[in-house]
């Protein structure tokens, strides 16, 4: 810190003997003196400067940089550079993935400056504000994003730039090789879009834990990414969206491949040590994979999303990363809540004379549970508010009060754990009673905890509050927005279907919409086909089992080889969806036969078809 402070002093010197300069990052930021206040360091092993300074325009906002040392900035301007040309590959295609991509510039051997975005957190900020094992969490970012937009119509748009930004990374990052992901390099702008940071590691060259590569899985794509497309813990119509953008975005880059090995193979000689020989380029030559078919490709890429969704390597690789970073946490910093967009205290809201749980109720967005109405009043105003809290947000309220208090000066919070069903009607009554007393007791706490801005700005009404007022929400599904009603209970299947060379190809993309089991839960459905009339039963195919979902993504191509096009005509493709019951018998959850004189396979036929009992399905 007084090293930092005495190199500013150097700068505001410079300033006053010449007025103004250009800085580096653009000549067209123009400044005239720097904000010392505003300046600061970050944790990182090279300790980077935040920089803050005065615009020379009157009307525009101070200028914010980063500034590093020990970090060959060569290579995050080469890696932005190709992300560059990435994204203008795909805006040519008409397919804008709203990438945040930010201006860098070397300014000598192993430093130079960095453009900082305004209004972006890093993930693992977000994710501890949920407790140190926030990487392990689904809600996080979910809960971080409706904070920063609380009406709906602000917060479905954050969902969707996530949505474009997410899958534009994910294949970046993959292409790339784009390595050293941690929850600290990954940030999320309130508006939705998710950009990476610090490129140090490039085409696959991961640091190592002894023989094991840091980087497990192919990208960075957890679950409470998932959380946030699906609009909850169930994958919904959304995140078919996300992978058909995925495969998309992949299909547009492989069409250039030989642009990027060639933009890359003239800098093999200018010394970047990971950039060094024709092994590097062949990193993105594999990566990229020219030599398959664009429905292979899809195939490819949407087995990369699942074994990247389904790795604890990287929640576990961001948990470490948060602990190493508590060392760093200072100790004036102040516990805050996760739900909660600003702090509260008793001079700004007014005193609180009484709280009151007075009810419970069933919601379903943005998961099914129960939320619990809280009654505040307060002294010198007539007005009650209502505030509606979840039982989580109570427990986190409780565990940050643990911080700053001494147990014994803290009544007991109401446990956790229920034998049974942990959602039901009677445990949220029971609870309802609990609470009831835990917040009594807490008002009525000594004057230190009563008067804490925790508990203020805990019964401050938030804008969720302000849009009900007390009234019973609306039920309403977490993916009514973007999921249409279809009117059959079968559901739908989207397939594309094509014919060449007496191959006929059927690719199983997305199912939507199918209907639960008898007893309430999710299928394990998959998709089994045959072309008829076969009698022997030899043209079966089966993609493989989804798990517990309603909604499920395939990607799979299934092969019929030999068949002349005359005999097509004769043929019907009879696809079922069925689920998986081990040693029971599969149930069929619908339907469709298709007569594929119907179609024009001379080109390829694309689209969703109606699931339901026997009957010909049209497209």
């Amino acid at each position: 810190q007084a090293i930092l402070r005495e190199g500013l002093e150097d700068v505001a010197q410079f300033f006053k003997a010449h007025g103004s300069c250009r800085l580096p990052l653009s000549p067209s930021l123009l400044v005239k003196g720097i904000v010392p206040r505003d300046c600061s360091y970050f944790n990182s092993n090279a300790v980077p400067l935040k920089l803050s300074f005065q615009n020379v325009d009157p009307l525009g906002e101070n200028i914010r940089v980063i500034f590093k040392c020990g970090d060959d900035l060569r290579q995050d301007m080469l890696t932005l550079q190709m992300i560059r040309i990435m994204n203008k590959i795909w805006v040519q295609e008409g397919l804008d993935m709203r990438m945040v991509i930010f201006r860098c510039f070397s300014t000598g051997r192993g430093r130079g400056m960095v453009e900082m975005i305004p209004n972006a957190e890093t993930l693992r900020k977000i994710q501890v504000e949920h407790g140190v094992t926030g990487s392990f969490k689904d809600r996080p970012l979910a809960d971080w994003l409706q904070k920063h937009n609380p009406e709906e119509d602000e917060y479905e748009k954050a969902v969707e730039n996530f949505i474009y930004s997410c899958a534009g990374c994910c294949v970046a990052t993959y292409v790339l090789g784009i390595c050293d992901r941690h929850n600290d390099n990954i940030m999320l702008k309130t508006t939705g879009h998710m950009f990476h940071i610090d490129f140090g590691r490039f085409l696959g060259h991961a640091q190592m834990f002894g023989n094991i590569k840091r980087d497990r899985a192919p990208f960075v794509f957890t679950s409470d990414m998932a959380y946030v497309i699906n609009g909850g813990d169930k994958p919904s119509s959304r995140f078919h969206d996300f992978v058909d953008l995925c495969c998309q975005a992949y299909n547009l880059i492989r069409k250039h491949t030989h642009l990027f090995l060639n933009l890359l193979g003239l800098m093999l000689s200018c010394g970047i040590p990971e950039l060094s020989d024709l092994e590097d380029l062949k990193y993105v030559y594999d990566a990229l994979r020219p030599q398959d078919s664009d429905a292979d490709a899809t195939t490819y890429f949407t087995r990369l999303i699942e074994s990247s969704l389904g790795s604890v390597a990287t929640k576990l690789n961001f948990f470490i990363h948060n602990l190493a970073q508590m060392k760093f946490t200072g100790s004036d910093a102040r516990p805050t809540l996760s739900f909660a967009p600003r702090t509260h205290t008793l001079q700004t809201s007014g005193r609180i004379r009484d709280v009151f749980l007075c009810r419970h109720e069933r919601v379903f967005n943005p998961s099914k549970g129960y939320i619990y109405v809280v009654k505040v009043q307060r002294d010198n105003t007539a007005e009650v508010t209502f505030v509606q809290r979840t039982f989580e947000e109570f427990q986190e309220l409780h565990n940050k009060l643990r911080l700053l208090f001494p147990s014994s000066l803290l009544p007991s919070f109401p446990s956790r754990f229920v034998i049974g069903r942990s959602r039901g009607e009677a445990v949220a009554e029971r609870r309802k009673e609990e609470l009831n007393g835990y917040i009594w007791h807490l008002i009525h706490a000594a004057p230190e905890v009563a008067e804490c801005d925790l508990i203020y700005t805990f019964f401050h009404p938030l804008p969720r509050d302000e849009k009900a007022a007390g009234t019973n929400p609306t039920p309403k599904p977490a993916d009514a927005t973007w999921a249409r009603s279809l009117g059959k209970v079968g559901g739908e299947v989207k397939l594309s279907i094509s014919y060449k060379n007496n191959k006929l190809f059927i690719m199983v993309m997305h199912i939507r919409g199918l209907p639960p089991l008898q007893d309430g839960n999710d299928p394990d459905p998959y998709v089994k086909t045959y072309l008829l009339p076969d009698p022997q039963k030899t043209t079966k195919r089966k993609t493989k089992v989804a798990r517990k979902t309603c909604n499920p993504t395939y990607n799979e191509m299934l092969v019929y080889d030999g068949i002349p096009r005359g005999d097509l005509e004769q043929r019907e493709l009879r696809l079922s969806v069925l689920s998986e019951e081990g040693f029971w018998e599969n149930i069929l959850l619908g339907e469709v036969g298709i007569r594929l004189r119907d179609l024009d396979l001379a080109q390829e036929k694309m689209g969703w078809f109606a699931l339901g009992s026997r009957g010909h399905g049209t497209l």
